[in-house]
């Protein structure tokens, strides 16, 4: 079972690839890894190991990610209070050990450098992180780990809504985790995907064909 799971999902990732590399919005999970590992040893590692990642796990919009504050991060409690934008569905999600690690690292960071805002990202200058500055380094990231494409930040949005079919999450529970307010807006991650058809006829045989 395990192994028709995982050719499953490889074919979903393959035949959404198909279409060709210029048409694509969205990363593959293994495409996200490359760009977090290309910003280690970078000028601004630490937070932008942190911003990519949350980025993708919680399908941040780059508005989001540059307007997030220090309160809707709680490490202790291990969540992130994520405010939607567009009218969407806000919502509080969990914090995996990786993402805590990776926000351990940037608030030790950010703490040296002395801000004085509430902005839980920050620029060199150490004002709230501009989106032109995430969309350049996504680009240096893109080039650095040999992308087939430039990486643009909605591009994380999408990777985290088929990462998530990906994993058999229903379209219900996607639209609530990205805080779609139209389903129409989610289906696209799942309508395509095999890993939904998964439970149908599981234990139902023929007596002989």
């Amino acid at each position: 079972m395990m192994n028709a799971r995982k050719t499953a999902k490889n074919g979903a990732a393959a035949a959404r690839e198909a279409g060709g590399e210029s048409d694509r919005k969205h990363l593959t999970s293994r495409e996200v890894e490359r760009l977090i590992e290309a910003a280690k040893g970078s000028r601004n590692e630490a937070r932008d190991r942190c911003l990519l990642l949350l980025m993708f796990r919680h399908g941040l919009r780059v508005s989001e990610a540059c307007g997030l504050k220090l309160d809707q991060v709680d490490s202790e409690s291990r969540v992130l209070h994520v405010a939607r934008l567009k009218r969407g569905l806000s919502t509080t999600q969990p914090l995996r050990a990786d993402e805590l690690r990776a926000i351990s690292a940037w608030l030790k960071e950010r703490a040296r450098m002395k801000p004085t805002g509430k902005a839980f990202f920050v620029s060199e200058q150490r004002k709230p992180l501009h989106r032109s500055t995430v969309n350049l380094a996504l680009r240096k990231y893109s080039a650095a780990a040999s992308l087939p494409l430039l990486a643009h930040p909605h591009m994380l949005r999408h990777a985290c809504g088929f990462a998530l079919a990906d994993q058999g999450a229903d379209t219900r529970l996607i639209q609530d985790y990205l805080g779609h307010r139209n389903i129409q807006h989610t289906v696209k991650y799942t309508a395509t995907n095999p890993a939904r058809f998964e439970k149908l006829w599981r234990g139902f045989q023929l007596g002989r064909v």
